[in-house]
This record gives structure tokens, C-alpha cells and sequence, in this order.
């Protein structure tokens, strides 16, 4: 395995989020939920392009995503609670000379190894737990479709279909009991990042590129 690039992800204009990247996500990225299974996502760009990605580079000052940075290593479910760390062999981090780090050592993982496994798992236990805060949004009916159109000053139309946000009506009518509750989960203050992150929109549209093909967000599901 050689250090590797961003180059796979120029043409994701949505990448998925688990609850513990919102914080560090909010500051670059609106964060919305996919229209299919209302799984969180960080909104990439406003087309059909990634405008954080020049080349193989992710731009320096933003958070990259956990989901592009365990690229080309994936986890698959191979039955319940088990799961096989899976590879993209067409990736180009793969060489078969020694200008990389090996994965197997006399027939047992190295340390990189080790601790891409680690990553995974820790991923996939971050993945569970937004699926809880997920489950609790769409029970309470709290996911309205949204869309997001602009035009630059070239004349441009750009339009992005497919996500949800949060109902800020709806969540202001929440009880003060549940309010209560899902402050002690962690989950109010991962709503108000929501809120607050919308504002990256505006941000969004001076990175826009000159595609004006109509977007998608698209839904998300982790194990292959």
C-alpha cells in the first residue's frame, strides 16, 4: 500500500456522515440527510462534482470525511456481527514493488494493517450510532424534502435534488421531555450542527464548477 490520493471521490457531490463527524464537518460542509434511507451526508458540491477535490488533493483547510479516508479498504458484512475487511483492488494505492508498505508479514497483517482494521471497526460502531439518531428522526416524522437551486453570475443554473433537512417547526413542537432526553444522548446539539451548517451553501456556490447537469444526493448503505 502507497499513500494514496482523493482522485476516486471528484465525482461524489455527496459523501455520508456518522454523528461524530458533525462537528468538524458543519464548519465546511452542509450537512443533510439522503431522501432514501435519510442517512446523514456532506454536501460536496452543488453539480455533479466534488469542488473539494483538485486532482488527487482534498482542500487543505477542510475536514476530509472518514468515509473517503478509509479508501480502498472497506468493511463487508459476511453474516451478523461479522464482518471481512474488503479491498478495491482497481485502486492505484495497490503497487507490487516495494515503493509502498506491506500489508502481510511471514503470512500476518502488519501494524498498517492493524490499524486500518481499527479504523473500520471504529467506523462502523460510529455507523450504528447514527443509525439510532436516524431512526429517532424519521419516527418522530422530522425529515422534510428540500432542494437547493442557484445561479452564478455567468448564468449558470445549478440544482441539487434528493436530501432532506430537519423541520424546525416540527423540532421547536417537540416535548420537553424528549428534549431533555436527546440532550443527554448528544443528539440536540448534532441537530443545531445541522442548522448551522446549511449556512455552507453560500460557501458551496463560489466553489461551483461548470457542470449544470441536475443533481442527486445519493442514498447510502455501508456494507457491500
Amino acid at each position: 500500500l502507497r499513500p494514496g490520493g482523493y482522485g476516486f471521490a471528484q465525482h461524489a457531490n455527496a459523501i455520508p456522515l456518522t454523528i461524530i463527524e458533525f462537528g468538524p464537518a458543519m464548519r465546511h460542509y452542509p450537512i443533510v440527510f439522503a431522501a432514501g434511507d435519510g442517512f446523514p451526508v456532506a454536501i460536496l458540491g452543488l453539480d455533479r462534482s466534488n469542488s473539494f477535490v483538485d486532482g488527487d488533493a482534498w482542500a487543505s483547510e477542510c475536514y476530509v470525511p472518514a468515509y473517503a479516508r478509509r479508501y480502498p479498504f472497506v468493511f463487508v458484512d459476511r453474516s451478523q456481527d461479522s464482518f471481512i475487511l474488503a479491498i478495491d483492488r482497481a485502486a492505484p494505492h495497490f503497487v507490487s514493488d516495494d515503493e509502498g508498505q506491506a500489508l502481510f508479514s511471514d503470512g500476518k497483517p502488519t501494524e498498517l494493517v492493524e490499524n486500518i482494521l481499527t479504523f473500520c471497526r471504529d467506523f462502523h460502531g460510529a455507523h450504528i450510532q447514527t443509525d439510532a439518531f436516524v431512526e429517532a428522526l424519521l419516527a418522530r416524522d422530522l425529515l422534510v424534502d428540500q432542494h437547493a437551486d442557484a445561479r452564478l453570475n455567468s448564468g449558470q443554473a445549478l440544482m441539487l435534488r434528493g436530501f432532506k433537512i430537519v423541520d424546525r417547526t416540527k423540532f421547536d413542537a417537540l416535548s420537553d421531555e424528549l428534549v431533555l432526553d436527546w440532550h443527554r444522548k448528544g443528539w440536540l446539539a448534532l441537530i443545531h450542527f445541522h442548522f448551522l451548517s446549511l449556512d455552507r451553501f453560500a460557501d458551496l456556490l463560489s466553489r461551483a464548477e461548470k457542470n449544470t447537469a441536475p443533481a442527486e444526493v445519493p442514498g447510502e448503505k455501508e456494507d457491500a
